[in-house]
């Protein structure tokens, strides 16, 4: 097992890529802390799960766009583990609206969940994974950074700000032996893309060239090598794992 010894914070990793997120780097034997806001229920059967198929695992409630919220998770990791060395920025929303008609609070939710929340966790890591002279940090970016539908302009601003974090981090850490990456998933098959899924219909399969759908599972394998040593030499890079959609550009 790669993963062996060491131990991981996954965010928003109750459901979907999330979910898949922890079950992959628990099966490669890591630690994992997993965060979720609402969903007491899920996230204890998956602890319960994870027990089952003996890997150990912690699940901890809080609200990703709190910065003291966020600091007191890694607090607590590192009271438990004493050390921090996978971090996962998963936890993301989708608000669509036209820009003309997008409410303020759809705005700031997605980009306090999906860009404030990496900000957020990745500070709380850094020192710990500096002094450590060890860390890989993997924050979830997607395709609509670069190839956006109309009517998300608020996530495709979340995403992008992503992955210019995510480069600049990787500038400043790379000396401590901390690796930063981003992954940008394409259209896989998860409760928060149904929407935009459902709306698209076939034609999002005839504009992928591998015909089909992603999987959550796609994404936690790109993840997981990510999180290994074999990736020790890649770092502000973003991989996208999207079946060549971005090949021919997004479905109008």
């Amino acid at each position: 097992m790669k993963l062996a010894g060491r131990v991981a914070i996954v965010t928003g990793g109750t459901r979907g890529i999330g979910k898949a997120i922890v079950w992959a780097l628990a099966r490669e034997g890591a630690k994992v802390a997993f965060v979720y806001r609402s969903q007491e229920e899920l996230a204890q059967r998956q602890v319960h799960d994870l027990s089952l198929d003996q890997r150990e695992s912690l699940a901890i409630k809080a609200d990703v766009a709190s910065k003291a919220e966020c600091d007191a998770v890694v607090e607590q990791v590192l009271e438990k583990w004493e050390k921090v060395d996978i971090l996962v920025n998963n936890a993301g929303v989708i608000r669509d609206g036209l820009l003309a008609t997008m409410t303020a609070e759809q705005w700031q939710e997605v980009i306090n969940t999906n860009l404030n929340s990496v900000f957020n966790f990745c500070q709380a890591v850094t020192r710990p994974m500096m002094s450590a002279r060890y860390g890989r940090i993997i924050n979830m970016s997607s395709v609509a950074a670069h190839f956006s539908n109309p009517g998300q302009a608020n996530y495709a601003a979340s995403k992008g700000g992503v992955e210019s974090f995510t480069r600049c981090m990787a500038a400043e850490l790379a000396r401590r032996g901390v690796t930063v990456n981003a992954v940008a998933p394409g259209f896989i098959e998860t409760d928060m893309t149904e929407a935009v899924r459902n709306a698209a219909g076939d034609q999002i399969k005839k504009a992928i060239p591998v015909r089909r759908l992603g999987k959550p599972d796609d994404i936690a394998h790109a993840v997981s090598f990510l999180a290994g040593e074999e990736a020790s030499y890649i770092t502000g890079q973003v991989l996208t794992v999207d079946g060549g959609l971005t090949l021919g550009g997004m479905v109008g």
